[in-house]
């Protein structure tokens, strides 16, 4: 690991070949898992801001979830997530034929909510952990993104330059050009250059 300001960056994720392909996996990351996204507090109401935008889209088993258990719950001591319908499928997906896709970054992109998405779907496959005056970015390598590591690797695109958005939205311009520079200098390290 390295660390850029209060970062701790897993080596894992520095070099990485990594570009979502949907039509490859299909959304899996967003109805499989032990429980439903993640979510920062701060987060909660902008969830269930962007609910009142997305509902009427939702399937009719995710809108009896959210009238049962409402859009988020708690987990643990401070710790929240979307809910699910049945074991993980996070009640805010929408299906585009086989595919599942996230109803709140559907109305984001069609201007409908300033809310893109949790963090943490945005940050996938990278998690981030809360480990008091600092927190790290740590690569969840599962599977079911093998289909993203394969297209990364097709196009040359590594998994810090394919997150720059969530990345620059979670920390900001300045820190987000300090990590690139940080992970180039750390993979050459790492390849004995």
């Amino acid at each position: 690991m390295f660390a850029v300001d209060n970062i701790l960056i897993s080596d894992d994720l520095v070099g990485a070949p990594f570009a979502c392909n949907l039509g490859a996996c299909h959304g899996a990351c967003c109805v499989v898992g032990d429980s439903g996204a993640p979510l920062e507090e701060d987060e909660i109401p902008l969830l269930e801001q962007a609910l009142e935008v997305v509902r009427h889209k939702l399937r009719p088993e995710a809108q009896a979830v959210i009238a049962e258990k409402g859009p988020w719950e708690e987990t643990g001591p401070d710790s929240f997530a979307t809910t699910c319908v049945g074991d993980a499928e996070c009640v805010f997906v929408v299906y585009d034929g086989p595919v599942a896709k996230c109803s709140i970054q559907q109305a984001y992109y069609a201007g409908k909510t300033d809310f893109p998405k949790p963090i943490s779907c945005h940050l996938y496959p990278i998690r981030v952990e809360d480990m008091g005056d600092y927190q790290a970015l740590n690569y969840e390598q599962v599977s079911i993104c093998k289909p993203g590591i394969r297209h990364g690797k097709r196009n040359g695109t590594i998994l810090p330059r394919f997150l720059k958005e969530p990345l620059v939205r979670k920390y900001g311009e300045e820190w987000y050009a300090l990590f690139v520079d940080a992970c180039e200098e750390r993979h050459r390290i790492l390849q004995g250059e």
